[in-house]
C-alpha cells in the first residue's frame, strides 16, 4: 500500500529541496530519500509537482514519520502538508493515459495516480532481482542502509549537484572520499531461504540475503567476503 502527501504552499519547492537527496522535476515523476543527519535512510518516496502542488508518494508503513519528520522542519515555511487521497497503480504492459515512467530504471514500467490502485500482475519480486532494486521494509533499512551502498546513485535518487540537503555530507563523502566496501548485489542461490538469512563466506559473516526469485537473489555483501562460494541457511550463494 502507497500515501499520496500533498504539500502546498509559496515555499513547497524550497522547503522540499533543501531536505531530500533529489530535486522535484519539472516534469514527470523523480525519486528520493529522505536521511538522518548522519546520512541514513528514513524514507525513499517518488514526487512530482503539478501547478500549485508537488505530491509525494511513500510506502504506507513509512507515511507517518515522513510527514512527522517533514514537518520538524517546516518552521516558518509557507508550507501544508496533507493527504491528497489519489491511489497508485502501476505496471509494465502499454502505459495508460497520464500514467509516468518509473525513474529508478525504464524496466520497471509506469505508475498512474487517481483513484484506484493496483497493478497489471506483473511480478516485481523478479524484477527487482533483475534490476538490483532494493524495497523499503526489505533491502532498505529504517536508520541503518546507506543509500550510495544500496545503489540509489544508479537509481536516479540522488543528485548530486542540487546543494545541501540533510544528510548530504556524509553522502557526498562516501562518493568521494571513500570506497565502498559494501553494498547490495545480485546473487544466484540454489534454493529459497527466509529473508533476511545471514550469509557467510568460509564460516565468516559477509551479509545479508532478502529478496530471491527464480534462483537469483538481492544481498547486502562485504565485497571482499563475495568472490567465492557464499552459505545461507542451506543454500548455496554466489556472487551473480
Amino acid at each position: 500500500m502507497r500515501t499520496v502527501f500533498k504539500i502546498t504552499g509559496a515555499d513547497r519547492l524550497k522547503f522540499l529541496h533543501g531536505l531530500v537527496s533529489n530535486d522535484v522535476p519539472e516534469q514527470g515523476l523523480g525519486y528520493a530519500a529522505l536521511l538522518s543527519p548522519q546520512g541514513k535512510y528514513l524514507a525513499d518516496f517518488f514526487q512530482w509537482q503539478e501547478a500549485d502542488a508537488i505530491f509525494v508518494d511513500v510506502a504506507a508503513e513509512l507515511a507517518a514519520d515522513l510527514e512527522r519528520r517533514l514537518s520538524m522542519y517546516k518552521l516558518r515555511s509557507d508550507v501544508a502538508i496533507t493527504d491528497s487521497g489519489l491511489r497508485m497503480s502501476r505496471g509494465t504492459e502499454p502505459a495508460p493515459d497520464g500514467a509516468m515512467t518509473d525513474p529508478r530504471d525504464p524496466a520497471l514500467g509506469w505508475r498512474l495516480y487517481g483513484t484506484q490502485d493496483g497493478d497489471d500482475g506483473t511480478d516485481w519480486d523478479q524484477l527487482r532481482v533483475t534490476h538490483v532494486v532494493p524495497e523499503s521494509g526489505i533491502e532498505l533499512v529504517v536508520g541503518d542502509s546507506y543509500i550510495l551502498e544500496m545503489g540509489f546513485e544508479r537509481l536516479h535518487g540522488v543528485d548530486f549537484r542540487k546543494g545541501c540537503f540533510v544528510g548530504q555530507e556524509i553522502v557526498a563523502r562516501m562518493k568521494h572520499k571513500t570506497e565502498l566496501k559494501k553494498g547490495l548485489m545480485q546473487v544466484t542461490v540454489s534454493q529459497d531461504v527466509p529473508i533476511g538469512t545471514p550469509i557467510t563466506s568460509d564460516g565468516k559473516p559477509a551479509g545479508t540475503l532478502f529478496t530471491q526469485s527464480g534462483g537469483k537473489g538481492l544481498a547486502y555483501l562485504r565485497f571482499d567476503r563475495a568472490t567465492g562460494p557464499m552459505q545461507a541457511a542451506g543454500a548455496e550463494v554466489a556472487a551473480a
